[in-house]
This record gives structure tokens, sequence and C-alpha cells, in this order.
């Protein structure tokens, strides 16, 4: 888990929302019919936990003398990720692999007014201020990954204030999160390791030959063929020009369709394998949802 809090607060990096893309069934309980999807959060609900986290993390660090400003949650919304292949004409058609887009997050970087303020302050007081963020000592609670690696944070500072605050229990919190935040790379690690998903490759390639751009698959492409530096203009027509003949041919051979069908079959055993930190996260996050409201109320 990254260290330096303050920092990566304000860029809006810290997410309050667990985003686990499907629910997985569950055995019968009281009170719910046997089979019954286990519902997460809504997206609105999440937002609500970002905003009142954002606001608490801005009086803690005004009673400790410094300026917060809460940030957006998305401040640039037509940001995407695409783990397999890109699949989107319309979005390829726009953006293309989205240079413009990561453009667009260096400037948002760049010009946030906490990190403007953090940089104008003199050294010893960013120090305080770092301090005051994520706490003195970094070893106050410890979380295992899934894959064995040890992390560990402060339990003090504004950043665990803010999430004791609102999840009450912050070893738990801390646990469930970093085991949650790991499985999208799990995932898609199982995804592209899947035989299938190497066989439905093998059409989109020769889609991708046939519309004379010879790769033999969507990492092969990112790693060799990307527009580099060069007339703006060019680079970015060259750019377009991949990424729709990419998604074009996601569609056309299939492979959109089976990195799909593969995504959702290892979502639901990842769900099942790690029930036990999205039961959590969950308990946690819909009890916490009464104190967003009082937080945000508080503000108003």
């Amino acid at each position: 888990m990254r260290q330096g809090v303050l920092l990566a607060v304000a860029v809006g990096c810290v997410a309050t929302g667990v985003g686990v893309v499907v629910a997985e069934q569950r055995p019968p309980q009281t009170g719910r019919a046997a089979g019954a999807v286990v519902r997460d959060l809504t997206a609105q609900e999440k937002s609500r936990l970002y905003r009142a986290e954002q606001l608490l993390l801005r009086a803690c660090m005004r009673e400790q003398g410094f300026e917060y400003r809460p940030v957006p949650q998305n401040p640039v919304p037509q940001a995407r990720e695409f783990p397999y292949v890109l699949d989107d004409v319309a979005w390829a058609r726009k953006h293309g692999y989205g240079s413009d887009i990561q453009r667009e997050l260096t400037r948002v970087r760049e010009e946030d007014v906490n990190q403007r303020y953090f940089r104008s302050l003199p050294a010893d007081r960013r120090a305080q201020a770092l301090r005051a963020a994520n706490g003195r000592d970094p070893n106050g609670v410890t979380a295992h990954a899934p894959d064995g690696t040890v992390l560990q944070r402060s339990a003090e500072g504004c950043q665990s204030h803010a999430e004791r605050v609102l999840y009450g229990d912050l070893a738990a919190w801390f646990q469930a999160r970093v085991t949650l935040d790991s499985l999208p790379g799990i995932r898609q690690g199982q995804v592209m390791g899947d035989p299938a998903f190497g066989r439905a490759v093998e059409p989109w390639a020769r889609c991708m030959r046939a519309a004379g751009h010879p790769y033999a698959s969507p990492a092969q492409l990112r790693e060799d063929a990307l527009p580099g530096p060069g007339e703006p203009a060019l680079a970015k027509r060259k750019e377009i020009r991949l990424a729709v003949a990419e998604a074009r041919c996601a569609a056309d051979s299939g492979l959109a369709r089976t990195a799909h069908a593969l995504d959702r079959t290892y979502t639901v055993r990842l769900n099942h394998q790690y029930r036990s930190a999205l039961d959590t996260a969950r308990r946690l996050q819909r009890g916490a949802l009464p104190r967003a409201d009082e937080v945000i109320d508080d503000t108003r």
C-alpha cells in the first residue's frame, strides 16, 4: 500500500469504493432466497463514501494546521481500461489508445491545488504535513495480499482517521481492501493465461494482418506499435488507425466476446475464493453509509 497518502489523495487516487465487478451466488441465509445475488454498493453509494472521506480528510488536516481541498472522484471521466483487447470502436476512434487522456491526467496532477500547496511549503512544514496525513509510524496495521506480500500502513494520521470514522474497524477494512484491490490483476492474469483466450487471439491476429497490421497479440501491439514522438497530428492519426483496427478485429474475430466471458467466469471464482474479504468490505461499507451521510450533512 502506497505511503505518502497526502500526495495520493491530492490527485484522487485513494478510492473509497471497493471495485468488485460481479457479485457471486451465496448459500441460503435467513431472509434471503437461495441463490440470491449479493448486491454490491451502487455507484451513488460509493460516491457518498468517497465524498465523506474527502471531507473528513479536509477537517482533519485543518485541525493539524494544513490546507486540504477535496478532489473529484473521477477527474477524467473518459478514462477507461481495456486489459485484454481494445473493443470499443467509438472510443478508439475518438481517443486512439488514450494518449490524449494520459496528457489530461498529467495536467490534472500538475495543476492540482493540493500538490501546489504542498510544494509551496518549506521543507520542515512539508515533512509535518506528510506526518499529519500519513502518521508517524508506518507499521500500525498489517494486511496480507493474496500473493503473500505483507503490506503495512500507519494507524495514525488523517487518512487512517477518516477511514476509522467511516468504517470503524481500520484493520479489517485495510485487510479487505488490500485483498480486493489485488483481485483485478489476478483475474486478468488468469484470463490471459487461459487456453481459450490464446485460441481466440489467433483469429484476431489474422484479422489484423488482413488490415495491414501484423501483430500476433494485443499485448505485442501495445509494446511495439504505439506511435513514438513525432509530428503530433500524424502520430495521432496512426494511433487512431491502429486502435480502430484492433477494436474492429476484437469484435469480428470473437476475441472480445471470449475475453468478456472468461472475465466473468474468473470473477465469480475469485469472488467465491475471497468471499470473506468481499463480505467484510461490503459489511463495513454499508455500515459506513449512515456515518458518511452525517459527515456530508454537517458540511452543508
